[in-house]
């Protein structure tokens, strides 16, 4: 007798919603970590931001929602592996410095010159995955580096965490630089975030001068104070500004996040602020 158990296509849905409900309902807070447009630090402030969260003792998870830029097993030094079964038929989660729980796409092609070249619907279907079958556990913060934008792929993956199986909305952190054409599509993000009812963090003010290595002073490459002028514009929190530091090149590149270097650098000294208020505000959910 054929097994019938998933004939029909309405149950199963409903069984995979269940499962993604179960699977969300262990996760206390959820940080989308977006830009309005790309190149501008996004996937750099989410692996500090889950490092940074990790060292303070929290269980973290890192979602690299990215699909056609999946930078961050570069950034968090974890490449060239691949995702394997947790054997209970679900899929066990790559792990960085000894804590960080991290799944993305990169893990799923051949090498790292492979374009992923899908269309929406299989992207889609692939980030339900990862949020579904992915065995998490339980977490305190669940870090997703969403593409940049505010189209489909954004979207999508905001509305899989935002829709009825979480319990609540997730947070929002929008990264920019001080440059006008950076600033516009920021507000946009900013827009997003309130048309999806997320509780928006803040903004980050990435790349925001440059801090010279032998003399300590800030050159304002691609201007500054901008990314304070729009969150005052919009009423948002203006989490902090991060200087462009030629020591984040290097690290990244190594497959180190800068917050585990030099701590008395103005990037660092900038990014430990933004974490200490992204933590007073998570702690009043």
């Amino acid at each position: 007798m054929a097994d019938n158990v998933h004939a029909d296509p309405e149950q199963a849905r409903e069984e995979e919603n269940q499962k993604l409900e179960k699977q969300l309902a262990k996760i206390r807070n959820t940080i989308l970590v977006m830009s309005g447009k790309g190149g501008v630090g996004k996937s750099t402030v989410a692996a500090n931001l889950a490092l940074s969260l990790a060292r303070e003792g929290f269980r973290v998870g890192v979602l690299d929602g990215d699909i056609h830029g999946p930078d961050i097993p570069k950034i968090l030094g974890v490449e060239d592996v691949s995702l394997t079964g947790d054997g209970e038929g679900g899929i066990k989660p790559v792990t960085a410095f000894n804590t960080i729980k991290v799944v993305s796409v990169g893990y799923l092609l051949e090498s790292r010159d492979t374009p992923v070249i899908w269309r929406g619907p299989m992207k889609h279907s692939v980030m339900r995955q990862f949020l579904k079958d992915v065995n998490w556990g339980e977490l305190d913060y669940l870090v997703v580096d969403l593409p940049p934008g505010t189209g489909d792929e954004p979207l999508s993956i905001a509305q899989l965490i935002r829709g009825p199986a979480a319990a609540v909305a997730p947070w929002a952190i929008i990264v920019t630089t001080p440059q006008d054409v950076a600033l516009l599509d920021a507000r946009k993000s900013v827009e997003f975030a309130r048309a999806l009812e997320l509780r928006i963090l803040g903004v980050i003010e990435n790349m925001s001068g440059f801090s010279c290595p032998h003399c300590g002073e800030s050159i304002d490459l691609f201007k500054a104070g901008g990314g304070l002028k729009a969150a005052e514009d919009l009423r948002v929190n203006f989490l902090g500004a991060v200087p462009i530091d030629p020591r984040i090149v290097r690290d990244t590149d190594e497959g180190r996040p800068f917050v585990m270097t030099d701590d008395s650098s103005q990037a660092n000294m900038a990014f430990a602020r933004i974490v200490e208020d992204i933590l007073r505000q998570t702690a009043q959910q």
